[in-house]
């Protein structure tokens, strides 16, 4: 089997989590700049198995798009554009920031720690990934 990556878009950065290949446990991978996105995905491809990819897709509670939304689709159009054969799903992110702040002041970290916008992306995506991993 091959990896699943998942990825938590947002305007300036995105957090990435990818699961083993036999598609089981989600783990962090990196937060990049999003402008790096891209690039950082060609060079992950070019040397990793990946059947798919998962993008977490911004929604009100009501269904209706969020502020965010218009940016995710602009990047799922520009992905599938630059790699063609490969698989994207989205995935409900509601509440998956909110989730991922809570299961990291559960961590223990410092204050300081817990704040880092970046940290929160990543366990983002991997809560996400997780999840999916478990349906």
């Amino acid at each position: 089997m091959a990896r699943i990556i998942a990825i938590d878009y947002g305007k300036k950065r995105t957090g990435i989590a990818v699961s083993d290949p036999l598609q089981i446990i989600a783990t962090a991978l990196e937060t990049v700049d999003s402008g790096e996105l891209i690039g950082y995905l060609k060079k992950y491809l070019a040397k990793e198995d990946v059947e798919k990819l998962i993008v977490g897709y911004p929604l009100n509670m009501d269904d209706s798009p969020t502020h965010a939304t218009p940016l995710v689709e602009k990047f799922i159009l520009k992905f599938g554009n630059v790699f063609p054969q490969m698989p994207v799903e989205k995935v409900d992110e509601r509440m998956t920031s909110k989730m991922a702040s809570q299961a990291i002041a559960g961590m223990g970290l410092k204050k300081k720690d817990r704040e880092k916008k970046e940290l929160i992306d990543t366990v983002s995506a991997v809560m996400m990934l997780q999840e999916y991993l478990a349906k």
